[in-house]
């Protein structure tokens, strides 16, 4: 089968992966859609250290072919959108109702995938949505509505759960509430459509580009800006919530100076693992605060089901994210076409 594989220095398009059946508590997945998130472009860069090789993908959406002795909420034909959470549902995070900090979930990447000759390759966060099947966790299938376009679920399990989740779920965003989002990739548009959703009364959407100005004020930006000098003109006192949706360690100085009394700084931009950020610890004192955040704080089997209902109801945009679609033998394409911010997000698709 096809697959999108990194083997430490290079990415190619394979033709000769093979995947193992499921196993007690998992399930197989056709893949028919999977979206280019720069968490993927991250591991063939070094930012995201990973082990190679390694199939790429995390943010995909398929249908079951089979599942594994134990699995009863999912059944051969269903439509699903793939989390890439695997976390064990049994650990006092889980039990808590956090399963993002499930330490099972995190920096154990398993060998499902293998080529001809016998050579193993890694599954990227649990998922590796690259290639045309892959298995999963039971928790990583989230049953949607078979109605939602495939191309369109994939962004559920990763831009979507990022982004409205870190509203949501982590920030917690309040009608009325003013709100500042760096950035506006497919991350930062779902931030400005999860403060949309939770009835924040100013959104300042902030990126270089002047061409994103359209898209962002589609998904609820009030304001559209290509510096952050204007914010203060906009919010004389500050946000109350700004989002650093980037990844540069200045711009979260810069999130930190824009905040208002109580405000809140929330880091959803992947830097790279040594990279530090300084600020001047005083402007925390009138009781600011920073936030990390990991995959929007999800519970993705409650998080996608209630953001399928809400693009069901017209309230929350997906269609609108794809920007492009490419036949996954155009992998290359769409990774430079991320990569230039020429997408909101592209869309590989597995014919």
């Amino acid at each position: 089968m096809r697959g999108v594989v990194f083997d430490g220095k290079q990415v190619q398009v394979v033709r000769d992966l093979e995947i193992r059946q499921p196993l007690p508590g998992e399930v197989l997945v056709r893949i028919r859609a999977a979206g280019v998130c720069h968490s993927d472009l991250a591991v063939v860069d070094g930012t995201i250290p990973f082990p190679a090789p390694v199939v790429l993908g995390h943010e995909g959406a398929g249908v079951v072919e089979a599942v594994g002795p134990g699995v009863t909420h999912v059944v051969p034909g269903d439509h699903v959108a793939l989390s890439t959470l695997a976390n064990c549902g049994a650990c006092a995070d889980c039990d808590r109702g956090r399963p993002t900090m499930c330490r099972k979930a995190i920096g154990m990447p398993g060998q499902p995938f293998s080529r001809p000759g016998g050579q193993r390759l890694f599954q990227f966060a649990s998922n590796s949505s690259f290639a045309e099947r892959t298995v999963v966790k039971a928790v990583q299938a989230v049953k949607i509505p078979s109605d939602i376009p495939l191309t369109s679920a994939a962004l559920l399990g990763c831009a979507v759960l990022t982004g409205v989740g870190a509203v949501l779920n982590r920030a917690e965003v309040d009608r009325g509430e003013t709100v500042v989002v760096i950035g506006t990739g497919g991350i930062g548009l779902n931030v400005l459509q999860g403060a949309r959703i939770a009835g924040a009364l100013t959104i300042v959407a902030v990126d270089t580009n002047p061409a994103k100005e359209e898209t962002a004020r589609r998904f609820g930006a009030t304001h559209f800006l290509t510096s952050t000098d204007g914010v203060r003109e906009i919010l004389p006192t500050g946000a109350d919530h700004v989002f650093e949706c980037v990844g540069h360690t200045g711009l979260v100085r810069t999130a930190i100076d824009l905040l208002d009394r109580h405000g809140q700084a929330i880091l959803l931009g992947m830097t790279a693992p040594t990279a530090e950020a300084s600020f001047p610890p005083a402007a925390m004192f009138l009781d600011k605060s920073i936030l990390g955040c990991r995959y929007g704080s999800s519970r993705p089997q409650k998080d996608i089901a209630l953001y399928a209902e809400l693009y069901r109801q017209g309230r929350l945009l997906l269609d609108e994210l794809v920007t492009e679609t490419y036949p996954v033998e155009d992998f290359a394409m769409a990774a430079e076409d991320a990569e230039q911010g020429r997408v909101a997000r592209g869309v590989l698709t597995f014919g």
